[in-house]
């Protein structure tokens, strides 16, 4: 069931600021201030915040309070599943008057569209400003990574929030009924999945992404498996009839057609989440962020009981997907300053910490990842935080950095969810490169 989005009006009429359960800091020993730097320096100001729904979303919405009792700023904030919030944020910027003055933005899909239209203010100018950044934000305890999916043409347009590297999810207690060993390569995978699947007792072998356009993820982490990716060259060409891409590709039709549960062609990571929550899946393809819900007995039956694997190699190499999160704000916001000071929040090393120990996400920042304090305050097992840094030695991109990421998704995410009702790989994929090829090279031309 969806959750209704948080308007600023809902959020002032229900006095939230009074309302949330989360432990406060001591704000006067959390968030530095300075001579030049006041947080209540633009107090009284409303802004609006415009968010992917992620456990990143919804680790901001649970200190908003702490946000607004330390500046002194009221925020709308309205949180809003991804692919709608693509479209949103695309159509109110392409007007000119966007709602919101703050949006979250997801490097791997809307990097270079947002470029384009130069729709993102550049914070540049106001990082160095003493006036308007605290002495301890830190701009050096970012990776270079998170710095360089931030910038653009050498501007810094965005915030680096955080790195989402994709795993594999399993239920113990599910592979020691059956005596399966963790999987340790691709090929084990599908062994696994098939000595798993138990359709008669309502147990999957595996799920995954099989919605259009969300599922894709899927088949580049097992492309990377082949060491290869779905462009090469520049400007980009489409690398996508290969044999690799066509073995990828047939591999994912194996797992979700005989191993999946029924339905899986309409599942997002929602349905996908909530299905091995409830114990009736042996294994999940997805990204980092899942843990907590995972470990939250009153949203999982399988507490206690999830593995969190790096992602086994395939025949050719070993790589993890890595999408980057940032936050943004809209060059057209009349409110520029008290939106910085709520990206400067978020990408806080207070915030950043709260990432972590939650199991929220994955922050560019460096401290968080060695804080003693923080690690031993996790609130998700260890075996996460192990996986996330095995993960992040073996990251690399999985999607191409072309503009039309929607298009690109939308289009090979339709042949593979065509082949999960028994399409051929190769003719799918070779029907999915001859539509968007042109596309491609379009928007390399305009």
């Amino acid at each position: 069931m969806r959750r209704p989005t948080i308007s600023r009006r809902t959020l002032l009429k229900s006095g939230i600021a009074g309302a949330v359960a989360s432990p406060m800091l001591n704000l006067t020993t959390a968030f530095s201030q300075s001579e030049s730097f006041n947080w209540k320096r633009f107090q009284g100001q409303n802004i609006e915040v415009s968010l992917t729904r992620t456990p990143r979303s919804e680790t901001q919405k649970r200190y908003l309070a702490e946000f607004q009792s330390l500046t002194g700023i009221k925020v709308g904030l309205e949180e809003i599943p991804e692919q709608q919030h693509r479209q949103k944020i695309v159509i109110e910027f392409n007007s000119g008057k966007p709602n919101f003055d703050v949006a979250s933005l997801s490097y791997s899909v809307q990097k270079r569209q947002l470029a384009r239209g130069k729709w993102l203010a550049n914070v540049e100018p106001m990082l160095g400003d003493r006036s308007l950044t605290p002495p301890d934000w830190d701009r050096a305890d970012f990776s270079q990574r998170g710095l360089e999916y931030a910038t653009d043409d050498g501007r810094l347009t965005s915030l680096p929030l955080s790195a989402d590297y994709w795993l594999l999810y399993w239920n113990k207690d599910l592979f020691n009924a059956k005596g399966v060993a963790y999987p340790k390569s691709i090929a084990d995978i599908v062994t696994a999945a098939a000595k798993l699947h138990d359709p008669t007792n309502g147990i999957s072998g595996i799920v995954a992404r099989g919605l259009r356009n969300a599922n894709v993820p899927v088949w580049t982490q097992l492309l990377l498996g082949y060491g290869q990716e779905t462009t090469t060259g520049t400007p980009p060409k489409l690398a996508t009839t290969t044999e690799d891409a066509v073995a990828a590709a047939t591999i994912y039709q194996t797992l979700l057609k005989a191993s999946g549960p029924q339905g899986v062609s309409g599942f997002n990571w929602n349905e996908a989440q909530s299905l091995f929550a409830q114990g009736r899946a042996a294994m999940w393809i997805d990204g980092v962020g899942f843990a907590p819900p995972l470990e939250d007995a009153k949203r999982s039956r399988i507490v206690g009981k999830v593995g969190y694997g790096v992602f086994p190699p395939g025949p050719k190499a070993h790589h993890a997907n890595v999408f980057g999160d940032g936050i943004g704000i809209a060059a057209a916001s009349s409110k520029k300053e008290a939106a910085f000071l709520y990206c400067l929040w978020v990408t806080s090393k207070t915030m950043c910490n709260r990432l972590l120990q939650t199991g929220s996400g994955v922050p560019f920042r460096n401290s968080s990842l060695v804080d003693k304090e923080t690690l031993a305050a996790l609130t998700v097992p260890k075996d996460w935080a192990d996986c996330v840094r095995g993960s992040a030695e073996i990251a690399r991109t999985g999607l191409p950095n072309i503009v039309p990421v929607t298009e690109f998704r939308d289009t090979f995410g339709a042949a593979l969810t065509n082949m999960i009702g028994g399409a051929d790989p190769a003719a799918e994929l070779k029907k999915a490169t001859d539509e968007f090829g042109p596309v491609l090279d379009r928007s390399e031309q305009s």
